[in-house]
């Protein structure tokens, strides 16, 4: 029984390393960075520690900016693209004809490359000198005026954000609530129309207690995507996401370490760590909410 034992930790050991190099220890280094006032990459020197770099990055107007960002793009986003991905998924289960290739389609943009995606969003919503856009000519169509999505107002810049984001991630739950749906038992169905129950209630009672799990997985993993997002808005705004009021938490970090104004590991890690801890506090609170509603 020993031996098996040690043979089990040995297979698991360079999961651990992985693990241990890639993840704990980052982790770990971040935390400590954060709590290091003036730290200077080159030299490998700070001059104190204290908790200066919080302060400064929870009074940062360009980090706030991105924090309302940031939970804007969550709370839309989320629910939107998990609930229509869950409307897409009962149509496809319901027709026989031609299933194979509606999934292909709604799966094509999760394979297409972001920036390529990003690209065609900005062409269809940009206004340009030459060009008002496909978006505004149909607005433009039912009388109404022309707007300019990608360098106009700000409540149009999100929606273009937020539209963007669902277009990309809803593939992906498509997929998932799709095998989800062909992996219930149709004994259920079949028992619940003999009794003569409506669809709706059979959506209701049996559908969706039966899949919750994975509705679940998509919400938990839906939330933490979004609050990593930055891809989505670099290729609609371009990288200088600070001008345009469109930046994220991550975008938010990578500008500290990298951007115009870089140089700053500190305040970076800073705001890695409160990234860290809001998606840690959401994802315990889902995990709160799912023992009463999710179904294993």
């Amino acid at each position: 029984m020993e031996k098996n034992n040690l043979k089990g930790w040995l297979y698991l050991l360079p999961a651990f390393l992985f693990l241990g190099a890639f993840m704990i220890y980052p982790l770990i280094d971040v935390f400590v960075y954060s709590f290091e006032e003036g730290y200077n990459s080159a030299s490998q020197t700070f001059f104190g520690v204290g908790t200066y770099n919080y302060s400064y990055v929870l009074h940062d107007p360009y980090f706030l900016q991105a924090v309302k960002n940031t939970f804007i793009l969550v709370v839309i986003t989320v629910p939107v693209s998990t609930g229509l991905a869950l409307l897409i998924s009962v149509g496809l289960s319901s027709i026989k004809p031609l299933r194979e290739l509606f999934q292909t389609v709604y799966f094509l943009p999760y394979v297409t490359n972001t920036l390529a995606v990003g690209l065609v969003f900005m062409i269809l919503f940009k206004k340009t000198p030459y060009s008002e856009g496909l978006v505004n000519l149909l607005i433009n169509c039912f009388g109404g005026g022309s707007v300019d999505f990608i360098d106009g107002p700000y409540w149009a810049k999100m929606f273009v954000l937020c539209f963007y984001t669902v277009w990309v991630v809803m593939p992906f739950k498509i997929l998932i609530l799709t095998s989800a749906l062909a992996s219930v038992n149709q004994v259920y169905y079949n028992a619940a129309r003999v009794d003569g129950t409506s669809r709706f209630r059979i959506f209701r009672r049996i559908t969706l207690p039966m899949i919750s799990p994975m509705i679940f997985y998509l919400v938990i993993t839906g939330f933490i995507g979004a609050f990593k997002a930055y891809s989505d808005a670099v290729a609609l705004f371009g990288t200088n996401l600070n001008a345009a009021e469109m930046n994220t938490i991550v975008g938010y970090v990578y500008d500290m370490l990298y951007g115009d104004s870089g140089g700053y590991p500190s305040y970076a890690s800073a705001a890695a760590v409160l990234l860290f801890a809001i998606v840690l506090t959401i994802t315990c609170i889902n995990l709160l909410v799912s023992k009463k509603h999710v179904h294993y």
